[in-house]
């Protein structure tokens, strides 16, 4: 391995690690760096280690993720009886978190989001804080699923460059 290629490994693993660090603060964007990273370096070595295959995986696991990070506040949610109101709430908690509160904002705002359409739509305190704390439960799943997805990319992308 010469110079550039451990320049350009260093440079994507701290890619790969500011995505890892996206799944404990949301605004950061965390698989699609991990994949970024890959990408970067397969690019930067041409495809000699990470090809063209081995991207298509992990653009698979990343979309994956995403889809499953976005459908688990409302998973949750609704498992802890949320109707449609807090499903609405949800993602009306999400877009204004986003804007208003930065990441802790994209944490609490589906949550409280939740909780606020419920009791508009007629339940009671108590109902609208379960489907509140449905709405986290699913966040925290969600988020765990999503480590182990990036942890098991950067742990083969690691594996390729060096015995692959």
């Amino acid at each position: 391995m010469g110079i550039w290629d451990i320049v350009v490994f260093t440079i994507s693993l701290i890619i790969m690690m500011l995505g890892m660090a996206g799944i404990i603060v949301p605004i950061i964007p965390s698989t699609p760096l991990i994949w970024v990273g890959a990408f970067i370096y397969a690019l930067c070595t041409h495809f000699e280690k990470i090809t063209w295959i081995m991207l298509l995986f992990f653009a698979l696991m990343t979309i994956f993720s995403v889809v499953l990070e976005n459908l688990g506040n409302v998973y949750g949610a609704k498992k802890f009886g949320a109707t449609r109101w807090g499903i609405v709430g949800s993602i009306v908690g999400t877009g204004a978190g986003f804007f208003m509160g930065g990441p802790v904002g994209l944490i609490l705002g589906p949550i409280v989001g939740t909780i606020v359409f419920e009791v508009i739509g007629g339940k009671g305190y108590k109902g609208a804080l379960k489907s509140g704390l449905g709405n986290f439960v699913g966040f925290v799943g969600g988020s765990m699923v999503k480590m182990i997805i990036g942890l098991v990319m950067i742990s083969l992308f690691v594996w390729k460059v060096f015995f692959g």
